[in-house]
C-alpha cells in the first residue's frame, strides 16, 4: 500500500484511478485483524535518564506458568498463536472449576469450589486478585503498566520441586533447574515477541537486561528494563536429607557461573523449605501446613522451631484446617507436630554451604534476595555482607523480619514491599519514611508477586479518599489511562482491585488518593534507587 500510494503522488489521474480501484478491492478482501487485549492509554512514555524516574517490582513472575510441572498455573503471557490461545483455563478446571481443587484451596481454604473456566473471550470468573493459578502478568497487560510508570520489573524464575512432585498433572519435568532454564528462554522469547510485534529485533518495549548501565541506557529510550531472578527451593540441586546435603561447594560455584551466564542478577539462598543452605522463614495459616508438608517431602522432616527469645522471629506456625484428600494422604500417621508457644523461630540458620553461596553471589557482583531467610540465617547473611560493606541485598517483597530493614539500608541495599491493597501499602510506606530518611535512602518500591501464588492487591475498602476516577493520567502526566479492556471485560480498580499486572497503575493512583502525590514521586525514585544498588553490588565482580 506505501508503494502505490507513492505511485500516485507522481503518475498521471487515470493509474491513480486504478490504483484506487485497487486498494479499494484489497480493502474489501483483507483478513481481519486478530483479536488483542487492548491497553487503555494514549501517550508514549517518556526516556528516563539520569537520575531515572519510575517504578520498580522487585518481584514477579513473568513465566511461572512454567513451573511447578507447567499444569498449575493456567494461561500464558503470550502465544504467537494469539490471546485466544494464551489466556485459557487449565484442562482440570473443565467444565466448572469443580476439579480445580488447588485453585479452590488457595482461594477460598476448603478444596470445593466452582468457577467459569472460559477466559478469553468473557473472563467472568477470571483473573481475579484473589485467584491464584489464572495468568495475571499477559503481555498487554505488563505494557500497560509500563506505560502507566513501571521502569524496572525483576522477573523471578521460579521453581519448586516438591510441589511439582504434590500436583497430579505436569507436563514438565520436577527438576528445578531445568525449570530456571525453560523460564529463562521463555523470557528472552517473549522479548522476541515484543520485538516482531513492534517492527523488528530491538525495537519492542520490553528489553532484558545484564547489568546496571545497560538498564539506564533501555529506560533512556523509553523502555522496560527486565531484570532476571532467581527464587527456587533447592538452588543447584542444594536439598538436603535428615540434614544431609545433596550438593558440594563445586555444583554452587558451576551453577553460579551458568546463572550468570544466562543474565541472572538477583537470587534467593533458600525458598518456602529448608535446604542445604539455610533454613526458612515460615509461612502461616493454611498456607503454612501445605509448605510445612513439602519441608517433610523434601528434607525428610518437618520444621524446627523454638520460642524466640529476641525481638525478630519468623512467622507463626498455626494450626489450621483439614486438608485436601490430595494432600491429606501424604501426611505421617503422627499428623503435624506439635511447636512450642509463639513467637516461632527456626532452629536452622546459613549453613556453611550457604556462606559460600552468598560469597560467590558478591564475588560475582548478583544482588542477594534475603527474603525467606530464617531469622538465624539472614543475622548471618548480613553479618557477611556488613563484614565486606556489600551493599547488593534487596528484601524484594515482605518475607524479613522488620527489625532487618536498618541493616538493609544502612548497607545501601533496597526494599520493596509487597504489594498490599492501597491502605495497607500507604501504611506500610509511612512506616518505613523515617528510617529511610535517617539514613538518606529515597525511593520506594513494591513487590507484586504476581503469578506467585499470593494475592494481588484487594479493592479498597474505601475511608476518606473517593473512588479513582477515570480517566487518570500517570505521574508524569505523559500518559492518559482509562479502564482497560481485554474481549469483553472491562476492569475497574474499584471494583476489581489489582485482578491483573495492568491495573498497577489504578493501584499506585488510588494509593495517591489515599496518601498524596508524596507517596508516588517517592515510589517513582524506586527504580533509581534499584539501579544504584544494583551499581553498588557490579562494581564489586572483577
Amino acid at each position: 500500500m506505501a508503494v502505490i500510494t507513492r505511485l500516485t503522488r507522481s503518475l498521471a489521474v487515470p493509474l491513480a484511478l486504478i490504483a484506487a480501484l485497487t486498494l479499494a478491492g484489497t480493502a474489501a478482501t483483507a483478513a481481519p485483524a486478530p483479536p488483542e487485549s487492548e491497553v487503555g492509554t494514549t501517550g508514549e512514555p517518556p526516556g528516563s535518564a539520569d537520575p531515572v524516574r519510575g517504578f520498580v517490582d522487585g518481584h514477579t513472575h513473568l513465566m511461572s506458568y512454567e513451573a511447578f510441572g507447567g499444569m498449575l498455573l493456567c494461561g500464558k503471557p503470550f502465544d504467537p498463536d494469539g490471546i485466544e490461545h494464551a489466556l485459557t483455563d487449565c484442562p482440570d478446571h473443565f467444565p466448572n472449576g469443580e476439579a480445580a481443587w488447588f485453585e479452590n484451596f488457595t482461594r477460598t481454604g476448603s478444596p470445593a469450589g466452582t468457577h467459569d473456566p472460559v477466559g478469553w473471550p468473557t473472563f467472568r470468573s477470571w483473573p481475579a486478585n484473589d485467584s491464584l493459578t489464572h495468568q495475571q502478568t499477559y503481555h498487554r497487560w505488563v505494557e500497560r503498566a509500563w506505560r502507566g510508570g513501571l521502569r524496572v520489573l525483576v522477573n523471578h524464575l521460579v521453581a519448586n520441586r516438591q510441589l511439582c512432585a504434590i500436583y497430579p498433572l505436569r507436563r514438565n519435568a520436577c527438576d528445578e533447574m531445568d525449570s530456571l532454564r525453560l523460564q529463562a528462554r521463555r523470557t528472552f522469547e517473549m522479548q522476541d515477541f515484543v520485538d516482531a510485534r513492534s517492527g523488528g529485533p530491538g525495537k519492542g518495549w520490553f528489553r532484558v537486561v545484564r547489568s546496571p548501565a545497560e538498564a539506564r541506557q533501555v529506560i533512556a529510550a523509553g523502555k522496560l528494563a527486565v531484570v532476571l531472578g532467581v527464587e527456587t527451593s533447592e538452588p543447584f540441586g542444594c536439598r538436603q536429607t535428615l540434614g544431609v546435603p545433596h550438593c558440594t561447594r563445586a555444583q554452587i560455584d558451576r551453577g553460579l557461573d551458568e546463572m550468570h551466564a544466562l543474565g541472572v542478577r538477583s537470587m534467593f539462598v533458600c525458598h518456602k523449605y529448608d535446604n542445604a543452605l539455610c533454613g526458612v522463614r515460615f509461612d502461616s495459616g493454611t498456607q503454612g501446613v501445605i509448605v510445612n508438608l513439602g519441608n517433610l517431602l523434601s528434607t525428610g522432616r518437618f520444621w524446627s522451631a523454638r520460642t524466640c527469645t529476641g525481638p525478630e522471629h519468623d512467622n507463626t506456625i498455626e494450626k489450621a484446617g483439614a486438608l485436601p484428600p490430595e494432600l491429606a494422604r501424604l501426611l505421617p500417621p503422627g499428623g503435624l507436630p506439635l511447636y512450642p508457644p509463639a513467637p516461632h523461630c527456626n532452629t536452622r540458620g546459613l549453613t556453611s554451604l550457604g556462606e559460600h553461596m552468598v560469597r560467590g553471589m558478591m564475588r560475582r557482583g548478583m544482588i542477594i534476595e534475603i527474603d525467606h531467610m530464617s531469622v538465624r540465617a539472614a543475622d548471618r547473611t548480613l553479618d557477611l555482607l556488613e563484614a565486606e560493606g556489600y551493599a547488593g541485598v534487596v528484601s524484594s517483597h515482605s518475607w524479613t523480619d522488620p527489625g532487618h530493614l536498618r541493616r538493609i539500608y544502612g548497607l545501601g541495599g533496597m526494599v520493596t514491599a509487597y504489594g498490599h491493597q492501597a491502605e495497607r501499602f500507604a501504611a506500610t510506606w509511612r512506616e518505613s519514611l523515617p528510617l529511610r530518611r535517617e539514613l538518606g535512602r529515597p525511593g520506594y518500591g513494591y513487590g507484586l508477586d504476581a503469578n506467585g501464588l499470593g494475592s494481588l492487591p484487594s479493592v479498597r475498602s474505601g475511608g476518606g479518599a473517593g473512588p479513582v476516577t477515570y480517566p487518570f493520567t500517570s505521574f508524569d502526566g505523559a500518559v492518559t489511562l482509562d479502564r482497560q479492556r481485554t474481549g469483553e471485560r472491562v476492569w475497574d480498580v474499584n471494583v476489581d482491585g489489582v485482578a491483573h499486572y495492568g491495573l498497577v497503575p489504578d493501584w499506585i493512583e488510588d494509593m495517591r488518593l489515599v496518601a498524596g502525590d508524596e507517596l508516588v514521586q517517592d515510589m517513582a525514585a524506586g527504580a533509581e534507587a534499584y539501579l544504584r544498588t544494583w551499581e553498588a553490588a557490579a562494581s564489586r565482580a572483577p
